[in-house]
This record gives structure tokens, C-alpha cells and sequence, in this order.
């Protein structure tokens, strides 16, 4: 039943999508779909889209979406994900995305997934689908992504300072230049995408042909009224 329902959501809003999964009936247990929100709305509905299918997958219903809207940098006990800590009971489940949405260090990592262990509840990370489930194996695991994701971060930051430094001293404008930019790219695969839909391939299955995600390809459409 639901196979065929994930498989056809570009016909469906994501709201219609939450109705749904809200209202099955198929495990006692809670499930916390925890969101990290952004300023970026393709990067919430990829994290619900991604969360939705890795659920149906595994019978996870119903799911209760619940959205941070704190800066990562408030400790993770202040924000709704300690509110989800606090309440979950032994054989829930809490999913995300990806380690790094849960906090920004390694060490805020490994705290919340002690805690998680003591409740006998379960973290669930959609990315590498893995479960966090309290043992050793599971434990080791998120040490190495969370350390990966921490000094991706790292890098990050210091790559953005360094180039706005380097502009800065030459007098360069910073940030990014006004108005729509000129190609994206999509754009190389224009003929490819036209063919698909021509064909009736559905606008899901060609974001995964053309290796984008679907919201990307829904912005692309419009930007070029198709």
C-alpha cells in the first residue's frame, strides 16, 4: 500500500503526504521526525521527503514532525530536541536526517545518544540508515560521523572566512551577485529532461536520473515554464 504511494509523490503536496503517514494506525510506538529548519525551504522538504521514505520503508508510522527553528549553537538540552528527549519512552524512535542536524559537535552527539540509550529508545540516521540503538558498534559509528561532520563544518567556516578576507582586501563585493543567475546546473541536461517528459516518466524519477533532488528539479521547471 504505501510503496506505491511514496513512488508517486510528485503528484502530491508534502502536506497531503503528512496527512497520511499522521493517520496510520501501524505501530504503537511514537516516532519524532526531528527537522532542523533553515533559511533554505528546498533543504526542510528534501529532510521531510528523505525522513518520509526511510519510514514507509521500515513501517515507522505515524510520524510526528516536530521543527527546530534555535540556532544549532543554543545547547542541544534548550531546543526541541531536549524536549523530544525528555518525553520519548522506551521503544521510540527518533529519525533525522543526518548526524549533523543533531548538534555541532561530537561530543553533543554522543551525549544525546546516551540519553537516548537510557530510555531504550532508538535514534534513526536516514543518510547512512543506520540506528543508533545504544550498543558499542552503534556508538563507535556515530563518533566517526559525528567527528567527519564536525571537521567538515571546521573546514568549511575557515574556507568561507578565507575568501571573504581575500575579496574583502581587493575591494570585491561580497556575497552573491543580485538577480537570477544565467545557467545553473540543470541546464546541461535541459534536452534529457525534456525527452523524460515527453515520455511520462514521472518528475521524481527523473531528479534521480539526472542525480538532483526533487524540489531542485520542481525549481528548474518553473524557472524555465515548463
Amino acid at each position: 500500500m504505501f510503496a506505491s504511494f511514496i513512488y508517486d509523490l510528485d503528484t502530491y503536496d508534502t502536506e497531503k503526504i503528512l496527512k497520511r503517514f499522521s493517520s496510520d494506525k501501524g505501530n504503537e510506538m511514537a516516532n519524532y521526525a526531528y527537522l532542523r529548519v533553515s533559511t533554505d525551504m528546498q533543504d526542510i522538504e528534501n529532510q521531510k521527503l528523505g525522513i518520509l521514505e526511510y519510514c514507509n520503508t521500515r513501517k515507522l508510522t505515524p510520524i510526528e514532525f516536530i521543527e527546530e527553528t534555535k540556532s544549532g549553537r543554543i545547547p542541544w538540552a534548550d531546543r526541541e530536541l531536549g524536549r523530544i528527549l525528555g518525553q520519548v519512552q522506551a521503544g521510540d524512535n527518533i529519525i533525522v536526517s543526518e548526524i549533523s542536524r543533531m548538534a555541532r559537535s561530537t561530543l553533543q552527539v554522543l551525549n544525546i545518544l546516551e540519553l537516548a540509550a537510557k530510555k531504550e529508545s532508538s535514534v534513526h540516521i536516514v543518510k547512512n540508515g543506520m540506528i543508533m540503538d545504544g550498543s558499542m558498534q552503534a556508538t563507535i559509528t556515530a563518533t566517526i560521523l559525528g567527528l567527519a561532520a564536525q571537521i567538515e563544518r571546521e573546514f568549511l567556516s575557515l574556507r568561507t572566512k578565507e575568501a571573504l578576507a581575500y575579496r574583502k582586501s581587493r575591494g570585491l563585493p561580497l556575497g552573491r551577485p543580485r538577480g537570477q543567475a544565467k545557467s545553473v546546473k540543470l541546464d546541461e541536461h535541459r534536452e534529457d529532461i525534456l525527452k523524460y517528459l515527453k515520455l511520462g516518466v514521472s518528475k521524481r524519477s527523473i531528479a534521480k536520473i539526472v542525480e538532483c533532488s526533487p524540489s531542485t528539479l520542481y525549481s528548474w521547471l518553473k524557472r524555465n515554464q515548463l
